[in-house]
């Protein structure tokens, strides 16, 4: 599917190329946060220049980008200046306006499409495209019902038991555990949906899950896509706390199942750019077959950012080179790998005081990467960096985790 703007084929946009003004090869980002960053340093390195659109002086992607333009997402004139700037624009979250999108789209290739943008902004329209395609890619979404009115509320409680106990979550702007909640009871349902306002949601059954997965997808204008092996997650309170990124990670046949679906799912959107599909694993015997999807993200993921240090081409290098036109190699992972997310909680001590985390001891292990996105100041729960831990075998690598998940006071710990 896509918009009557979509490009379905583009002039490829060299690294280095200057046109016929005189202007650089400009490679534009909508959204300032670390996705954002971690894409223009990837754009950088091959020698493009970068324009970021976001309102926030201090933001991580416009504190390192050649252009910066302060303002709204939906600022005509700060759109307009973004397609003069660059040749390709693409955006680092998908909660920026789709409307955004499909202006830019008017004059310049954006990827990924507004349309598909708009889907992955929305659970029920999320839902019903997983559903659609489940036959093609052979892996359906848990049991679910929309809820938008009172009425569809009681047909639920009347007639949808099966679906309890379960997870009521907000069909807009939920993210990182935000804006769900777990129900047992008709009872608790109706209550929760009136805490979150009775706004627009979607009631998912709980099903028995053993572990959490994502994939990674790129897709180029010319329909060609190569991806990641599946990652295996681990969420503390609804955020991403630990990625298992090795072969034994997860059984082989689940992890050839999950890639073809995530595989699918992106070319029957016509995708273009990376996308993370994430996957529940549920208990064998059950008649989902062992995995269901979940969500998609129509951007790089915070679960994939062990590529930058443990493959030969990371997720933000295949951003690059599918917006531009580029072709798109088919990643080596060349170590295994775990990645600790760090939040700001790491920067407090146990009695709440701003403290320095012991970077030197954690620096001296072997195979650890330190990366920080450039924010000012920590917060509990914002994400601030992470550290990715490579090594010869996996058993070295999950030493390292544990010792630096130790001296971080990480979650997680028994999980790696």
């Amino acid at each position: 599917m896509s918009a009557d703007s979509h490009v379905t084929a583009m002039t490829p946009i060299f690294p280095g190329s200057v046109d016929a003004a005189g202007q650089q090869a400009t490679l534009g980002v909508v959204g300032g946060g670390q996705l954002g960053r971690m894409f223009v340093h990837a754009a950088q390195r091959l020698g493009y220049f970068t324009a970021v659109l976001e309102p926030d002086a201090q933001s991580p992607a416009g504190l390192v980008s050649h252009h910066h333009i302060q303002t709204g997402y939906d600022d005509p004139a700060g759109l307009a200046q973004l397609a003069q700037l660059c040749q390709a624009i693409t955006t680092e979250f998908e909660n920026v306006p789709a409307q955004a999108l499909q202006t830019l789209a008017q004059t310049r290739p954006v990827a990924p499409d507004a349309a598909v943008v708009g889907i992955a902004q929305n659970r029920i329209e999320e839902k019903a495209h997983f559903t659609a395609c489940a036959d093609l890619s052979g892996v359906s979404c848990a049991p679910y019902a929309v809820i938008e009115t009172p009425v569809q509320l009681q047909a639920i409680q009347d007639d949808r038991a099966d679906l309890l106990p379960g997870i009521l979550k907000t069909a807009r702007l939920g993210y990182d555990g935000k804006g769900q909640v777990r129900v047992r009871t008709a009872a608790e349902l109706a209550t929760a949906w009136a805490e979150l306002g009775s706004v627009a949601c979607v009631l998912e059954k709980m099903l028995p899950l053993t572990a959490e997965c994502s994939v990674l997808v790129a897709r180029g204008w010319d329909g060609r896509v190569v991806s990641f092996a599946p990652q295996r997650n681990v969420h503390v309170d609804g955020i991403l706390a630990v990625t298992h990124a090795y072969e034994e990670n997860m059984p082989p046949a689940l992890a050839i199942r999950a890639r073809d679906a995530a595989v699918s799912i992106a070319q029957q959107l016509d995708y273009v750019g990376v996308l993370c599909v994430e996957f529940f694993v549920v208990e064998d015997g059950s008649e989902h077959g062992g995995l269901v999807v979940n969500e998609m993200a129509p951007r790089p993921h915070n679960s994939g950012h062990y590529t930058l240090d443990a493959c030969d081409a990371s997720q933000f290098d295949l951003q690059v080179y599918a917006m531009a036109g580029l072709p798109l190699p088919q990643p080596r992972q060349h170590s295994p790998a775990i990645m600790l997310n760090l939040l700001g909680d790491v920067w407090f001590d146990a009695s709440g005081q701003l403290q320095e985390p012991d970077w030197r001891s954690v620096l001296s292990l072997p195979g650890t990467h330190l990366h920080l996105y450039g924010k000012l100041q920590a917060r509990a729960g914002r994400k601030m960096g992470h550290l990715t831990i490579t090594g010869p075998d996996v058993a070295r690598v999950k030493t390292v985790a544990r010792r630096a998940a130790t001296l971080l006071s990480l979650p997680g710990l028994d999980a790696i």
